[in-house]
């Protein structure tokens, strides 16, 4: 092939991502303005798109009875050891349960009580039947006849060095690139899977708690162009069902099921009473089961052996609604929960601002520090723990905010040179004279994360000697990145994927040199300094990337520094 054909679309409103924050903002934009263009480019399908592909048991993120902002914004603050964007987080707060009516009002089914309240899982809980949240709002989408460009794969944002100006797209059927010029454009897209080294082999590796198409390409796009980007160092390392990554909140969650180790202690109650025990903050959960199976007494496990019948029933239904692969496994061994415990585990690392805090410097408003350009959900920064609810919550803020500044926007169309600059870097894929498969250069990718940037196989632990090794493994190895050769588009794809993944890996490492303490147990754990530090580190670690010189400017911001003003 030695050319792509190319379609040009104009549109007010370009939504990178059609996930559960995609989608969202597609809808309040044409609810807003049912006249005004809109348009989602997603990767995949918007029907089963984005880390809620499977579905979804419970809405983690929602005010109780007797739950406030001021209460949920502290609670945050407390899980992430006082690092937070207050700012944000509480005015995520404010929008929850709006939020969530207005999708149940959408179709959304939320398990209620014979009183007719929401079945609560937690204080900031619910339980719902959340098996097709996803064709819901999909459908809710094409009923405000939102263009969708579904199998389109973004590959950078259309900037004229001062102002994005839409974005462009590789057409994994087509095989066309789509230019999308626009007056605004919202990122939705996910987190980032597929830096470190999977837990799983072979076919079985993408086998993962998150989503694997969800590969970073929302951050690499803004990092590419300069924005700035916020606490990539907060990394999230889910603690899960061994074996098929099922949540355990599911479990254990809002019930009196103790967590034992080999020896059949209860260590969380033992060991961690003083952070406690049982009730103690997630992030404590999961550094009490790793450090149980580093001390040689795991695996770990959830003790479901006093499940009733009844109760062993609800839980499946419940994981139906989420991850059937755990039900499939019960049933294809024979076995209950009720009659064998759960083993948990940790997985390989993952960057995310939905569970952590990972991605662009935003404002309130929720504008990046790149004009034109806004961010919402997973991919934006400073507001952990938003989940779902929390995405649809920043989603609505950022389309509010867009609608509002486009008024005196003109569409400008960027230079013929600019497209074909894209296209050429596209065309290197497909007509390289060098063969090499992106599996085989993302093999060396994932051991040098593993080894040297805190992997799974080394207990999730960090050290300057080790990063700074990770650092220039991965610019000898970033070379090799002009000679992958993809034999089809959906090649073409992987290929766009890996060169994202390494741009964010570049930031991660560079992220978690600079901070030196250790702030996030497991997620963030420096050996060379162990402690948590408020006296220096007591805020953000930012970043801007110089393509020019190839450099990555750290930035330090203090805790109330909460304006875009690089």
């Amino acid at each position: 092939m030695t050319d792509i054909s190319t379609v040009n679309l104009d549109t007010d409103i370009l939504i990178i991502g059609g996930g559960a924050a995609g989608c969202m903002a597609a809808i309040e934009a044409k609810k807003t303005d049912p006249n005004i263009r809109c348009i989602i480019m997603e990767k995949a399908h918007i029907e089963r798109s984005g880390c809620l592909a499977m579905g979804l048991n419970a809405i983690n993120a929602y005010l109780n009875n007797g739950q406030t902002p001021e209460k949920f914004t502290k609670y945050i603050s407390d899980e992430f050891c006082g690092v937070i964007r207050e700012d944000l987080v509480y005015s995520i707060a404010e929008g929850l349960n709006e939020s969530v009516k207005q999708v149940e009002d959408l179709g959304l089914p939320i398990e209620k009580d014979q009183n007719g309240d929401y079945v609560t899982r937690g204080r900031r809980s619910i339980r719902i039947f959340g098996e097709r949240l996803k064709p819901i709002l999909a459908a809710a989408v094409y009923r405000a006849k939102v263009g969708v460009l579904n199998r389109v794969a973004a590959t950078n944002f259309i900037f004229d060095g001062e102002r994005v100006k839409g974005a462009y797209g590789f057409s994994n059927r087509d095989g066309k690139l789509y230019v999308v010029h626009a007056r605004a454009v919202i990122v939705t897209t996910g987190g980032a899977s597929g830096i470190y080294k999977p837990i799983k082999k072979g076919d079985a590796r993408n086998t993962t708690w998150y989503c694997p198409w969800n590969v970073g390409t929302g951050y690499a796009m803004g990092i590419r162009i300069g924005a700035e980007m916020t606490s990539f160092e907060n990394r999230f390392v889910p603690l899960r069902v061994k074996g098929v990554n099922a949540p355990t909140g599911t479990i254990a969650q809002g019930s009196d099921i103790m967590h034992r180790n080999a020896l059949g202690e209860e260590y969380l109650e033992d060991r961690y009473k003083h952070l406690g025990g049982e009730k103690c903050l997630s992030i404590y959960r999961l550094l009490g089961t790793l450090q149980e199976e580093k001390a040689g007494k795991g695996p770990c496990y959830l003790d479901t052996g006093g499940l009733s019948v009844e109760a062993e029933e609800k839980l499946k239904m419940s994981y139906l609604n989420m991850n059937p692969a755990i039900v499939l496994l019960w049933a294809n061994d024979g076995y209950g929960p009720s009659k064998r415990p759960v083993e948990i585990s940790g997985m390989e690392p993952v960057v995310i601002g939905g569970h952590c805090q990972a991605g662009y410097w935003i404002d309130i408003e929720r504008r990046t520090t790149i004009d034109g350009l806004y961010a919402a959900g997973d991919v934006a920064g400073g507001a952990p723990k938003k989940y779902v609810s929390g995405a649809w919550v920043e989603a609505k803020i950022a389309v509010k905010t867009a609608i509002e500044e486009i008024t005196n926007v003109e569409l400008l169309h960027i230079n013929e040179d600019a497209v074909n600059n894209e296209k050429g870097r596209i065309l290197c894929c497909l007509n390289g004279s060098k063969e090499l498969s992106h599996e085989e250069l993302e093999i060396s990718f994932h051991e040098i994360m593993d080894e040297y940037a805190g992997g799974v196989t080394a207990h999730y632990e960090l050290t300057e000697t080790k990063l700074i090794i990770a650092r220039d493994k991965l610019k000898g190895l970033e070379d090799k990145l002009r000679n992958l050769r993809a034999e089809d588009n959906h090649g073409v794809v992987s290929c766009m994927e890996l060169i994202d993944k390494f741009d964010v890996a570049k930031v991660l490492i560079e992220h978690l040199i600079y901070r030196q303490e250790t702030r996030w147990p497991i997620f963030q754990t420096r050996l060379d300094y162990p402690e948590r530090d408020d006296i220096n580190w007591l805020g953000f670690v930012n970043s801007v990337f110089d393509p020019v010189n190839d450099k990555v400017k750290i930035i330090k911001r203090a805790l109330n520094e909460t304006l875009c003003n690089i």
